[in-house]
Formats: structure tokens, sequence, C-alpha cells
């Protein structure tokens, strides 16, 4: 008993004195914490954009068969799980994030049997297939909408039906100000219901109605459709936006106020989305997917089924996907924040600010995760500098958590040059031919380069879909595979030290912007190797002393383990830390070992 009171005043004193501070945060370091972690905890997530991944037919669109001859390439570069982006049947007015039919495959992508080929093979080579699910919304093509809009008995309210309003001409206008996401009004008339639907993407993407229990029965029927397929979770898109308001008791809803961040009144930024985003009732609806995951491991078995959820929000929602103390939530709401923080540029005290809102807000006991890049923003060589790929992907892989590359990442593509003719994504076709780049997700979407044959290896087509990048030539997985030193060498090597450190998978950390170019995160952990990270994401070059600035308990040198492509610094090498010079973009992962 005594011993147990002194245990737990040690730990409470550890704890008040251990709290996070600012550009500071240390853990306790404790035997729950070096228990045994689940895969999906220290696990390195990898996006597959199937449209752009690789081509098995030469129609120049990639799809299933594609994807799963590249397979054991994942497995080399250390994949553990894969996530596909929407491969269900769709009119492909949003690609694939407009369903028309939840429980098949889109034709280009290939058949139920391509897919479950997929599956087998996945499984062979032990790696994960994660699904896109989207919930918001499905496409108007869809059966569900159809008998909505004839009113059919069990459909009548399957989507968010309003009646509209007139001015004081008697001219007919939508019943709130609402924005979608593609510009413009998110209402649309029907001339057949007479009636308005919301849809906050584009017009073809009606928006489900949550709030009717049949929508709710079947989102969950589909998500456990795909779990009996051998999926190993879901990727939730667009979650923030499940729920809106309700209206008032007359049934009209309430306009948005202006939020002053522009002055075009068709961009969804020109209002602000208090009553369209961040709903309670969403973290409720995330609760109870991760209650049909949890149904599903307990009933079949097998590894844990990942429930991980894509949310641009505010720390203070987003936190609560994670669950709370009597409620499971999320395994991994997606953290942007490398993202979003660095949007107008890099710098370590941005990437301070990105990690601290983070780790300084993520409850106690839940994993967190890191993400570069997606299919909806620039790449991460093209944001960053291509210089700065390595350090950026040594950050992902040092912090503490999960880590997310999007494909191409780890080879340092960049965005591809699409022109207004080319332009696929309809956020950009909503515009015009001035502004179109501004809006335009398909430079981040061009084909995977795999070689310097033609397409970059991707297709056989005489035209892909979208353009390849101009440089796949010098960027593509077979050149950089060859080289002594490249991008993914390095991507590789990160991988591997994750793998086999248990300080990376266990141990407790610090991190500090040391001023405005020089980050560095230190891991620890009581009988095994320190890890440090340090990255120069200035403009010019720099020279720190790290036992002086950072941490005086740090020994006088260590081993150089990897150190990013243009690095002079030799690999295996000792450095003295009190003396540390770096180029620009220059990042370096020492070990004690």
């Amino acid at each position: 008993m005594f011993s147990q009171l002194r245990r737990y005043i040690l730990t409470t004193l550890l704890l008040i004195f251990c709290l996070p501070r600012s550009h500071w945060a240390c853990t306790l370091n404790s035997g729950a914490q070096e228990k045994q972690k689940d895969w999906w905890q220290t696990g390195q997530f990898y996006q597959i954009y199937p449209r752009s991944f690789m081509d098995s037919d030469g129609d120049g669109i990639g799809d299933l068969k594609g994807v799963t001859s590249k397979l054991e390439y994942l497995k080399d570069i250390g994949v553990t799980a894969a996530w596909l982006s929407p491969i269900f049947t769709s009119p492909m007015v949003d690609f694939g994030y407009d369903i028309s039919d939840f429980y098949d495959i889109q034709p280009e992508y290939g058949t139920m049997d391509d897919f479950r080929e997929l599956i087998a093979r996945a499984k062979e080579l032990d790696l994960k297939i994660i699904l896109d699910f989207v919930p918001n919304h499905s496409s108007n093509e869809s059966e569900w909408f159809k008998k909505s809009v004839a009113r059919e008995r069990g459909y009548e309210d399957y989507y968010v039906w309003v009646d509209a309003r007139y001015d004081e001409n008697g001219n007919r206008i939508p019943p709130s100000n609402w924005l979608q996401a593609f510009r413009g009004s998110a209402w649309e008339w029907n001339e057949q219901r007479q009636q308005y639907y919301l849809h906050q993407f584009t017009v073809q993407q009606p928006d489900l109605n949550y709030r009717n229990p049949a929508v709710v029965n079947q989102m969950k029927r589909i998500l456990r459709y795909w779990l009996e397929q051998g999926v190993a979770g879901f990727r939730c898109d667009a979650v923030p936006v499940l729920f809106e308001v309700l209206p008032d008791e007359n049934g009209i809803y309430p306009d948005e106020e202006k939020s002053g961040l522009t002055n075009d009144p068709d961009d969804r930024s020109y209002l602000k989305l208090d009553l369209i985003e961040n709903q309670p009732e969403t973290i409720d609806m995330i609760y109870q997917w991760r209650q049909v995951m949890d149904d599903h491991q307990r009933i079949y078995g097998g590894d844990t089924r990942v429930l991980l959820i894509e949310t641009y929000a505010p720390a203070w929602y987003t936190m609560q996907m994670y669950g709370n103390s009597t409620t499971e939530g999320a395994h991994l709401p997606f953290n942007f924040n490398l993202i979003t923080e660095l949007e107008n540029g890099v710098s370590a005290t941005k990437v301070l600010k990105a990690v601290d809102d983070w780790l300084l807000n993520m409850p106690a006991g839940r994993t967190a995760n890191w993400v570069m890049g997606n299919h909806d923003r620039g790449r991460a060589a093209t944001r960053f500098g291509p210089e700065r790929v390595d350090a950026m992907n040594m950050l992902v892989m040092i912090l503490p958590g999960a880590s997310v590359t999007y494909q191409g990442d780890e080879i340092g593509m960049t965005d591809g040059d699409v022109s207004w003719e080319e332009s696929k994504d309809p956020a950009a076709c909503n515009t015009n031919s001035s502004i179109y780049q501004k809006y335009s997700r398909d430079p981040e979407r061009t084909p995977f380069q795999w070689n310097t044959e033609k397409n970059a290896g991707f297709s056989t087509a005489t035209q892909t879909w979208l353009p390849v990048a101009d440089n796949y030539e010098t960027v593509n997985v077979e050149v950089e595979l060859a080289a002594d030193r490249s991008h993914i060498k390095v991507y590789k090597s990160l991988v591997e030290l994750r793998d086999s450190s248990k300080t990376l998978q266990y141990g407790d950390w610090k991190y500090k912007a040391l001023n405005e170019n020089i980050f560095v995160v230190k891991r620890y952990l009581s009988g095994s190797e320190t890890i440090i990270y340090i990255s120069n994401l200035g403009d010019s070059a720099e020279t720190i002393d790290l036992t002086t600035n950072f941490d005086t308990t740090l020994p006088e040198t260590m081993n150089i383990k990897i150190s990013s492509v243009d690095s002079k610094k030799t690999e295996g090498s000792t450095l003295q830390l009190n003396n540390i010079s770096l180029e620009v973009g220059e990042g370096l992962v020492l070990s004690t070992a």
C-alpha cells in the first residue's frame, strides 16, 4: 500500500513538472508506454490516388490491377497500410467522390474480382488496404437520390430538402446564403420535387440527411459490407460537414455571417462556416462508426480495423473525434497541421506551432499522426521546395505516432503543369482560365512517375487522363533506386529506423525551434538509444550548438544515422553537437547507437 502511495505521489509530481510548455514538450516513460503498440500506432500509411497510380490496360487511367501490380513496391519501401481514394461506382464528376453505388467498383477501375485479387495479394505481402468512405453525400445519379426526388416511400427524407424562399418581387431564392466548396450557392432547385436540396460540394453531390435513421443505418451497412470484403478500415472523407444546424420552427435556415476573409461572394470562405460545419452531432456519428469497427473485430477476430477521419477543423473540435472517457472515437483524426500551418511558407517557428497545436491538445493516451501532403493540396516538394523534402519526411517519421505519405512524396515528385484546356478538377472547371490555378487540384494528381519510359511508366496510352509532369525523366522510382543517394533511399532508411527503434516506437520526446530556421526533435527512452532530428528549413546556412541551445544533457558527439540527399555529411560518421553547420534544407537524424 505504501509503495503504491509513493508511486502515486511521484507520478503526480512528475506530471506537474513535465507539463508541456510552448516549444518544449516532455512525456512520462512508464511501463504502460512500453506495452506492445497496435499496428496502426506506429504504422506508415500511404495514400494511393488510383486514377494516377498505375494503368494496367492502356486506357490512360489508373486501375485496381495496376495497384495490385505495384504492391511489392509498397512493401519494399516499408508501407504498413495503403489507403485508396474512392474506387466505387461514380459518374466521375468529382473523380469518385460522387458515388452512385457504394456497393460496387467503378468499371474503369475494374471489377469486384479485381478488388478481391488486390485484397488477397496484399494479405500475402502483409499489407493492409484501407478504403475511402464518403459519407456526406452521394451522386445525384444514385438510385437513392432518384427515389428521393420522386418521394418514394422510405426515401422522402434521404437528403436535405427545403422549400424555396421568395424575395419582395416574388422571385424564388435559395433557403439560405450558404455556399458550396466549389463556388456558388450550396442549394440547387429540383424542378420535379419543387424543392431545393443541399450540396456542400458540386450540384451533382447532394448531401445525405443524417437526421434520418434510415440514412445512418444504410451507411453502417456499407461499412460492414466492405469490412466483410477484407479491408482493414476506412478513411472518412469530409466528415466535419456531415450535419448542419436545424431550421427553425417555420422550416427556415439561418444565414451565415460574412467572414471578412475575401470579397469574392462566390468563394466559400466569403462566409463563416459556423452553421454548416463542426456540429456536435457529427462527433457522435464518429463514435457510432467506431462501434461498427470494434463490433466487426470482436465477431471476426484478426487485427484492429481502423477509423481515420479527414478533418480541417480547429483543435477543440478535432480532439473530440478521438473519443472521451467512456466512448472510443476515431483511431486517428488526420492531422493536417503541417499543411495548414505551413500554407504560406515553411519555417521552424511554423513547424513548432503545427506540432504544438496537435501534441499539446491531444487527449492523454491517444496516438498522434503527421500528414505532409494529399490529393487536395500541392505536393510537398512544391510547397516546401525539393531541397527540403528529405527534412520534412524525416520530421513526420521522427515525431511520435503514425506517418501518412501521399503517393510520390517519397521520391520528391512536384506538381505537374496542367493547362486550363487540360483541367479536369471541378474546383478549377467551375472558375475560369484566369483564376483556375488558384483552385485546381489537378497538379498534385498527375500520374505517378515510375521510370523514364513513355508516360513515366504509368501507362502505355497515347494520352493519359492528366499530363505527366515534365521532370519525370529525373524524378522517378527507377532512377532513384539506382542512385547512390536519393529521396526514396532516405525514405526507406527512415522507415527501417522506425521499425527497428524502440525509442521511436515508445520513447519520450522534446522539440524546439532554436530560431526561425532550425527545428530539432529529441526522442529518448531509458535503456535505448537517443535519437535527434535537426533541420535547417530557412533560406541561409546556419551553425548551431545543440548542447547549449537545446539540451545540456546531450553527449558531445552523436553518430549521423541518416542525412538528406544534398548533405555533404557522411552517414555513419560522428558529429560534434556544439558546432553543427547546416546548409539550406539540410536534415539530419543522429543517434547515440
